[in-house]
């Protein structure tokens, strides 16, 4: 069996996208921090070339060779990546100010001279093959009451709370949260639990969402920023008493969300050039990170995004079928598609929030975003999928 080779080329184009857009997109923020013209773009590419890199090498070796003890390629990789990152995350909140520093109030990154790392980052594919790993060995497709599944879910749902602890009430990131509650939902119900078990966790889990938003005024802000936008289209369908007590005045106006659309048209079909977008000159901040496919809408009009998100889900298709021709290991199986989940969650999220479809929540574009951390965990994650793509038949 050979490695997918259209999934490596095609995840390598998508990397160099981001690379280029990293120097076309961060005009203002060059200019208004006096950094080099090039400060961004020679980051971006450096980390994009070692993330390259890591999937092509990761991609040469075999995850089923016994390296430790009884432990495969495979496994070393996912219990370094899933052990190493959790207890980065725990530990960093003690860490100095020199090293964590304070950013919008909570403690996100871990400085190491002029670079920065996000363990929750690397933490998302760990879980993923922590999940698939274990998983795989307690549970079955058998049929199950539901206090039975309850039970025997219980401990994947004391990490995930111990890690929405230090994840949404340390470093306050609802979305990453959100992120890998939908993957242990969706890699449950694959590994062998019942469709009733899977409505009632989803059910949970918007309860949760809803508390996790009214507790705190900075996510209700943003609902109601949210709110204003959409109101007007959502109240007229509804009857007109209820109408009335839902409208909201007053609110703060969510300039981002109108810049990000005012961009999005702006672009047209056909965008205004690479390296001639107007919102990204103070209008969108953020527009290399959290808007970066606004940007890259204007710059490149609405044919190069489709072209763009086009490229993506076929990422995601190829991982998915990976996924599925690995019925020979369900530890294989669960991780590719634990890979598709996150990425394709990731990805129309922040669609979805620049849009205002949904509330932000500035989650990073998988390969798009400015980032090293999201593009090397990524190229990770990727790379181990490649390892697995050569033990099955993708003909």
């Amino acid at each position: 069996m050979c490695t997918d080779k259209p999934l490596f080329y095609l995840t390598s184009f998508i990397i160099t996208v981001g690379i280029v857009f990293a120097l076309s997109l961060p005009v203002f923020t060059v200019l208004y921090f006096d950094f080099s013209p090039y400060h961004f773009f020679i980051r971006q590419l450096g980390v994009g070339l070692v993330g390259i890199l890591i999937m092509w090498s990761l991609s040469q070796l075999d995850p089923d060779r016994v390296i430790v003890g009884r432990l495969t390629t495979f496994e070393v990789i996912g219990f370094c990546l899933f052990f190493g990152s959790f207890l980065l995350i725990m530990v960093m909140q003690l860490l100095p100010a020199t090293l964590v520093p304070l950013t919008g109030g909570a403690k996100r990154w871990i400085r190491l001279g002029p670079l920065s790392l996000s363990p929750v980052e690397f933490f998302k594919v760990g879980f993923v093959f922590f999940l698939a790993w274990s998983f795989n060995r307690k549970i079955s497709r058998d049929k199950k009451k539901l206090k039975e599944e309850f039970w025997l879910l219980l401990p994947y749902f004391l990490v995930l709370a111990v890690a929405t602890f230090f994840i949404l009430v340390l470093q306050k990131d609802l979305g990453q949260v959100v992120v890998l509650a939908v993957t242990l939902m969706v890699l449950g119900t694959f590994a062998g639990t019942s469709k009733r078990f899977f409505a009632i966790l989803s059910g949970v889990g918007v309860l949760l969402l809803i508390a996790a938003i009214i507790t705190q005024p900075h996510r209700i802000r943003r609902f109601q920023s949210w709110w204003v936008t959409n109101q007007d289209a959502i109240l007229k369908i509804l009857p007109s008493e209820w109408a009335q007590q839902l409208y909201i005045t007053g609110a703060e106006e969510p300039y981002q969300i109108t810049h990000s659309l005012n961009a999005i048209y702006h672009g047209g079909f056909f965008g205004t050039g690479l390296g001639g977008g107007t919102f990204k000159l103070g209008f969108l901040s953020e527009v290399h990170t959290d808007f970066v496919l606004a940007g890259i809408a204007e710059e490149i009009g609405f044919i190069g995004l489709i072209g763009v998100s086009a490229i993506l889900l076929f990422i995601i298709f190829r991982i998915l079928k990976i996924s599925s021709r690995s019925f020979n290991n369900n530890v294989y199986h669960l991780f590719s598609l634990g890979i598709a989940v996150i990425i394709t969650v990731a990805f129309l999220m922040n669609a979805y929030g620049i849009t205002s479809l949904i509330p932000i929540k500035g989650i990073a574009v998988p390969f798009l975003s400015y980032g090293g951390s999201s593009v090397l965990a990524l190229s990770i994650a990727v790379g181990m999928v490649l390892m697995v793509s050569k033990k099955v038949d993708l003909s």
